[in-house]
């Protein structure tokens, strides 16, 4: 979809207007788009998950504008399609080599708003509307990449060809990390509910679903392994708390047992 009013010739003084109200010392810089792939760089570091985003990827902008502000803060500005009288600002999410994806788990995007024209009206709305979500939520950010640089894999069993171990964590989370799986299991435990959580390198069948659907989750993947050739066993993880681990989930009588 197309902008309404093609390049707002606006955009560049507004920004420049907005920095200079906004707390602290913020610079400018206006980036115009000479082909629709420009857009992109910056929108993709969007921390927005509202109307902002969705601005971005639906409609081609010309141009866009980026604030930088104090404490690593940024902030992407650009026009409002259909709505010459306003623009849109939202926060760009940090970008530094520390800074990891699984450092934004359990942090809530900031988002962004829609703001008039006039550039002493619109610093008022960001700077009690945006940038205190905005802040707090880079302040947990670089709070999570300080406290755990990396990310928090599932320790996993001894490799044995043509077995899965399946671990009960600590936190409820029955499942194995993603190299302990042998490559044929995969498709099985992913039929089954498992799901792959990329942060923390693992398969895991969530406590949510509660220990009767689970463990007939787990009957049809010990079956369908079994007649893959696959032997499945349980463990328990090592508790790393002084609370005692959460009951093991009721399985199958199958246990030959042949993240």
């Amino acid at each position: 979809m197309g902008a309404d009013d093609g390049c707002r010739t606006d955009l560049s003084v507004f920004v420049a207007g907005l920095g200079a109200r906004l707390p602290g010392t913020w610079t400018s810089e206006y980036l115009r788009h000479a082909r629709y792939a420009d857009q992109f760089p910056h929108a993709e570091q969007l921390w927005d998950i509202g109307h902002v985003n969705h601005v971005v990827h639906e409609y081609v902008l010309t141009h866009h504008a980026v604030l930088h502000g104090p404490a690593e803060q940024r902030l992407y500005v650009t026009d409002r399609p259909l709505r010459p009288h306003q623009f849109v600002v939202a926060p760009l999410a940090p970008y530094a080599p520390h800074v990891k994806p699984h450092h934004f788990v359990g942090v809530e995007e900031p988002n962004g708003i829609a703001v008039p024209k006039d550039p002493a009206r619109a610093a008022a709305r960001v700077a009690r509307r945006v940038l205190p979500r905005y802040q707090a939520a880079l302040q947990q950010v670089f709070d999570n990449a300080e406290a755990q640089p990396d990310p928090p894999h599932r320790p996993g069993p001894p490799l044995i060809d043509g077995v899965l171990t399946l671990t009960l964590y600590d936190d409820g989370a029955l499942g194995s990390p993603y190299e302990s799986v042998p490559v044929d299991a995969r498709t099985t435990l992913y039929a089954h509910g498992f799901q792959y959580h990329p942060h923390q390198a693992a398969f895991l069948l969530p406590a949510s679903y509660g220990d009767s659907d689970r463990a007939l989750r787990v009957h049809g993947v010990v079956q369908q392994l079994t007649a893959k050739g696959i032997r499945v066993n349980f463990r328990d993880s090592a508790p790393t708390t002084t609370a005692p681990p959460p009951a093991a989930p009721k399985t199958s009588p199958m246990h030959h047992r042949t993240r």
